[in-house]
């Protein structure tokens, strides 16, 4: 028959207590033997890891050389037209060409003006904006309005 009554906590708590003592014994012993095995197995370990990584090493090589030669340029090559197919179409912009007849027409039509402007400040006629003409230029070069020349004293 079953028992439904609780038992005292003391005898709970001895039962454990010795279950944990009973572990502790255990792993002791366990811990011993296993460092004694490591002991012998640590040299010959450490021959077989070397053998291993003799045997990788040129393995590993060869894949980054795959890597490098065959795999990257495929993936670069894919990754651009991915990146051509994604981008959004361009904004139509004005030609650089129309901008810049815009500008030239522009200044033509400044240049016209000055012209114009200067032609009816000296009379409007042809003959009056050449001798306006060759009176600037022996001006500059150091005559007078009436074309004679003074010495710099």
């Amino acid at each position: 028959m079953i028992s439904t009554r609780r038992k005292p906590r003391e005898q709970v708590r001895t039962r454990f207590t010795r279950t944990q003592e009973a572990a502790r014994h255990g792993a002791e012993i366990a811990r011993r033997r296993v460092g004694a095995s490591a002991e012998r197995i640590k040299p010959v370990a450490a021959d077989r890891v070397l053998v291993a990584r003799g045997w990788g090493a040129p393995r590993i090589r060869r894949a980054a050389q795959y890597v490098e030669t065959g795999l990257a340029p495929k993936v670069s090559s894919f990754l651009s037209g991915v990146a051509h197919r994604v981008e959004p179409p361009g904004r139509d912009r004005p030609r650089r060409g129309a901008v810049v007849a815009m500008v030239g027409a522009v200044a033509a039509v400044g240049v016209a003006g000055a012209v114009l402007t200067r032609r009816s400040v000296t009379g409007g006629s042809d003959d009056a904006s050449e001798e306006a003409t060759s009176a600037d230029s022996m001006t500059v070069s150091g005559a007078d309005v009436d074309g004679q020349v003074h010495s710099p004293h």
